[in-house]
C-alpha cells in the first residue's frame, strides 16, 4: 500500500510517489522503498471518475417495484421508499457501491442525494459521514425536492444539506410548476454559497420541452461559467438540426459541460410512444462539435429508475460507442477526463507531476479495454493501490467434464463423411 512504487505495464513503466507520477517512460530500476508493480502486458489508463449517480438508492431495485418502468414510476417508487431509508441503510448500500466501482477503475464519484420532504438531509448526512472512508474520491450534490419555488420546506431543506457538507447544489426543475423561476433561484444559491450548479434538465423526449436556453442564461447571470453541470439533456437529441447547433453553441459558450446518462434514459424514455420510438439520448454530436464538455455515467445503480447497471465506467463507455456512435477511445475519454473535468478535478495523463490515478487493466489497447472490459484490473487512488482483482479460468475440454447423472449427455458424433466430421478436409 505504499505511495512510493513503479508500475511496470505494457508500454514502458510509471514511477509513482507521493500521490503524483514522477516519472513515464523506458523501466527505472526500483529505489529503495519502491513497491514494484509488474503489470507486463496490462494497459495503463488514466482511471475513470462517475459524474452522475445516485448513491442513496443504489442496489435499492429489489426493494421497491416499478411495473411500469419508466421516469414517472420511477420517481414514485423512490418516495415510496423514503420509509425504509435509513441512515444506516443507505450507508450499507452505498458503501458496497463504491467498494464496487473502486474495483473497477473509478477513483472519484459525484452522487446526487435527495433531499425532500419524506427523507429529508438523512441520506446526505449518511454519505457525508461515508465519504471519510471511501476507498474514491466522494463529491454530494444536494438534490432539492420539489416543487421547490414558493416552497420553505424545501428550500431550507436544500440550506441544511449545503450546511451539512454538500459540495454541489443540484435539482430537478421540470417537477416545478414554474421551471425557469426553479432554474434561476437554485443558481442563486449556488452563486451565494460560492458552490458548483448541477442540474437534471430536459430529461424527456418531448421536443416541446427544452430548459437548456433558460439554464445558460442563468449560468451567466450568477456567473456560474465552467462550473455548471446540465445532466441528461434528452430532449436536445429531438431539436431538428439547427436548434442542437444552436443549443450547444449556446452551452459551450456559457462554460456548461454536459454529462450523458445512456443506460438508465435509454431505458427509462421512448416507452409506449405512439409513432416511432425515440432515442433516449442527447445530441452528443452537436456538443461536441461545439466545445462543450461531455461526460458520461451511470446514472441509477440497479435501483427503481435502472434495474441494470454493472457499477462500471467501461459498461457506460461500451454504451457511448453503441448509442451515441463515438469512437471507443471517445467514450473512454467520456468517463475519464471528461468526466475529471465536469467534477473539477485535475487532470489526469500518464506524464511527470499529474495525479496517479490509474487504472491498469489485461488489454493491448483503449479499444480493447472498452469492448472486452476485462475484470482483471488494478486501480490506484493518489498513488495507494485501492483495489486489484484477478481472473482465474479453467477451460475444459468436453470430453473432460463430468456430467451430472440422468440430466445431460454429451453431443451425438458425426457420422464419418459428414459436414461436421474429423475425417472431412
Amino acid at each position: 500500500m505504499t505511495d512510493r512504487a513503479v508500475i511496470r505495464h505494457a508500454a514502458g513503466a510509471v514511477r509513482i510517489a507521493d500521490g503524483v507520477i514522477v516519472s513515464a517512460g523506458p523501466e527505472p530500476a526500483a529505489r529503495p522503498g519502491e513497491q514494484v508493480h509488474d503489470l507486463t502486458g496490462y494497459l495503463l489508463l488514466p482511471a475513470p471518475a462517475e459524474p452522475h449517480v445516485h448513491l442513496d438508492k443504489a442496489l435499492l431495485a429489489g426493494r421497491i417495484p416499478n411495473p411500469a418502468g419508466d421516469l414517472t414510476g420511477a420517481i414514485g417508487a423512490s418516495r415510496r421508499a423514503y420509509r425504509t431509508m435509513t441512515a444506516d441503510d443507505v450507508a450499507e448500500r452505498a458503501g458496497r457501491a463504491l467498494r464496487e466501482a473502486a474495483a473497477n477503475g473509478c477513483t472519484a464519484v459525484r452522487s446526487h442525494v435527495n433531499c425532500t420532504s419524506g427523507i429529508g438531509t438523512t441520506a446526505l448526512r449518511a454519505l457525508a459521514e461515508v465519504r471519510r472512508t471511501a476507498p474514491v474520491t466522494v463529491q454530494l450534490v444536494a438534490l432539492a425536492g420539489f416543487p421547490f419555488t414558493g416552497h420553505a420546506l424545501h428550500r431550507r431543506l436544500l440550506l441544511d444539506a449545503i450546511e451539512a457538507g454538500a459540495d454541489v447544489v443540484g435539482g430537478v426543475p421540470a417537477l416545478d410548476p414554474d421551471p425557469p423561476r426553479a432554474v434561476h433561484e437554485l443558481a442563486r444559491i449556488a452563486a451565494d454559497h460560492h458552490l458548483p450548479l448541477d442540474l437534471h434538465l430536459d430529461e424527456t423526449t418531448d421536443p416541446a420541452v427544452l430548459t437548456l436556453r433558460e439554464f445558460a442564461s442563468a449560468v451567466r447571470e450568477h456567473a456560474l461559467e465552467g462550473r455548471a453541470t446540465a445532466s441528461h439533456c434528452v430532449s436536445l437529441g429531438q431539436q431538428d438540426a439547427s436548434a442542437r447547433a444552436e443549443v450547444a453553441h449556446l452551452l459551450a459558450d456559457a462554460g456548461i459541460a454536459v454529462v450523458v446518462l445512456p443506460q438508465t434514459n435509454l431505458g427509462l424514455q421512448g416507452r409506449n410512444a405512439p409513432g416511432p420510438i425515440p432515442r433516449g439520448l442527447t445530441a452528443v454530436a452537436e456538443l461536441l462539435a461545439a466545445g462543450v464538455p461531455v461526460a458520461a455515467g451511470g446514472d441509477n445503480w440497479r435501483d427503481m429508475f435502472n434495474p441494470l447497471g454493472r457499477i462500471d465506467p467501461l459498461e457506460t463507455a461500451a454504451l457511448m460507442v453503441a448509442a451515441a456512435h463515438l469512437t471507443p477511445a471517445q467514450a473512454y475519454h467520456a468517463v475519464s477526463a471528461a468526466s475529471r473535468r465536469v467534477m473539477g478535478l485535475p487532470e489526469v495523463r500518464l506524464a511527470p507531476g499529474y495525479p496517479a490515478d490509474l487504472l491498469a487493466i489485461a488489454a493491448s489497447s483503449p479499444e480493447e479495454a472498452v469492448a472486452a472490459a476485462s475484470p482483471q484490473r488494478v486501480v490506484w487512488r493518489a498513488g495507494r493501490r485501492i483495489a486489484a482483482t484477478r481472473l482465474v479460468r479453467d477451460e475444459m475440454h468436453w470430453t473432460d467434464m463430468r456430467l451430472p447423472t440422468g440430466n445431460l449427455e454429451p453431443p451425438p458424433r458425426p457420422a464419418a463423411g459428414r459436414p461436421g466430421s474429423a475425417g472431412r478436409g
